[in-house]
């Protein structure tokens, strides 16, 4: 059975919009994780929530456009995936809506804010930990019975060496976003700012030495046979996510605390940090694009694999797909909406950008 232009192109856009996911809510939930590290005053942590007030639910609105479009064009791997990992997939959701109420909350409800603040780090390290678990059982197997049906232990049957070692990659990926994108929106000379500018390098170095270990460990030890195809493209990809990390540590080396001058910054050196802010936090936004799109190259055209001694196949593009008639509808409304989508995004980016305003922060 040989793959059509529709199936290949749905295949593609489902993980272009979980990319878009980990690249846009990635760095508000490592903004999260980072919060009782980098901000010890109140005034601190309200610079992070304001940092990330205005897009942070925008944000998962990919997540949630991921999981419609994978019901509609992929049922089958979407009726696997998410009752396999339905203990994993519900701890996520309620950590996501914990975490919306205690970013809204920290700020208004002095009485309980110890509470709002613990919540908003715990209801944003969990989503960033399982939800790479979940990418690395995805990749690894799971065992399915002869209907396509999750047939391990629950939660527990999920978590082995390798899925631990991408749920760490992508907690400590999401933790360098949250650094990045915090030393571009804290004010210049903030201790958050200086803080989060502190953390960059050294998270995007563990960055790098994750992606090596998890590259080794899944092409060679995990998954030797997916290592055929696609070869020139998965080097590809692979070179390029090293290289958009490097640079993203490259141009952190201008904006730390070496980049700051007691009293204050001149004109030239205050453009100078924010242009390398900008910089490194859009080399940090590609490594993690780029990362998802290499994982994709080396699935095709697999949406599930079955694990060794499973009963039942891996689940296909061709196997899992919908019919032709509707997968040409959501093509349709694709081009509709999602332009529109984009144009919202850079509508909110742009009427937010800047560094937060600590006057006009709420604290």
């Amino acid at each position: 059975m040989e793959i059509t232009v529709l199936q290949g192109l749905w295949f593609l856009l489902i993980f272009v919009l979980i990319a878009g996911y980990f690249v846009l809510d990635g760095f508000d939930l490592g903004a999260g994780i980072l919060y009782p590290f980098v901000a010890k005053t109140d005034e601190d942590k309200a610079v992070v929530r304001t940092s990330i007030g205005p897009v942070w639910d925008a944000n998962e609105v990919w997540l949630l456009t991921a999981g419609g479009a994978l019901f509609a064009a992929f049922p089958d791997a979407y009726a696997t995936t998410f009752s396999g990992f339905y203990l994993a997939v519900m701890l996520v959701l309620f950590s996501l809506i914990v975490r919306a109420v205690a970013v809204e909350y920290a700020g208004i409800d002095r009485k309980w804010r110890k509470v709002w603040n613990a919540l908003f780090f715990v209801g944003s390290l969990l989503p960033a930990l399982l939800l790479g678990v979940a990418v690395g059982n995805i990749y690894a197997g799971i065992p399915l019975d002869a209907a396509g049906n999750y047939a391990g232990i629950p939660l527990l049957g999920l978590i082995t060496p390798f899925t631990l070692l991408t749920g760490v990659l992508s907690l400590v990926m999401f933790v360098a976003a949250g650094a990045c994108w915090l030393s571009l929106k804290a004010p210049l000379g903030s201790s958050v700012r200086d803080s989060a500018a502190a953390l960059r390098r050294p998270l995007l170095v563990a960055v790098l030495v994750l992606f090596v270990l998890e590259s080794v460990m899944g092409h060679f030890v995990v998954q030797p046979d997916m290592f055929a195809g696609l070869t020139a493209v998965r080097w590809i990809l692979a070179i390029l996510v090293v290289l958009a990390i490097v640079g993203a540590a490259f141009f952190c080396a201008k904006g730390g605390r070496d980049g700051l001058v007691s009293g204050g910054l001149s004109a030239a050196q205050a453009a100078a940090v924010t242009k390398s802010d900008l910089a490194a936090f859009l080399c940090q936004a590609a490594g993690c694009f780029l990362l998802v799109m290499l994982l994709a190259a080396s699935m095709f055209p697999n949406l599930v694999v079955a694990s060794a001694g499973s009963v039942g196949a891996s689940i296909t593009a061709m196997t899992a797909g919908s019919s032709e008639l509707t997968l040409g509808w959501m093509t349709g409304i694709t081009c509709v909406g999602l332009p529109l989508v984009l144009v919202y995004h850079v509508v909110i980016y742009r009427t937010f950008r800047g560094r937060v305003d600590l006057a006009k922060v709420h604290y």
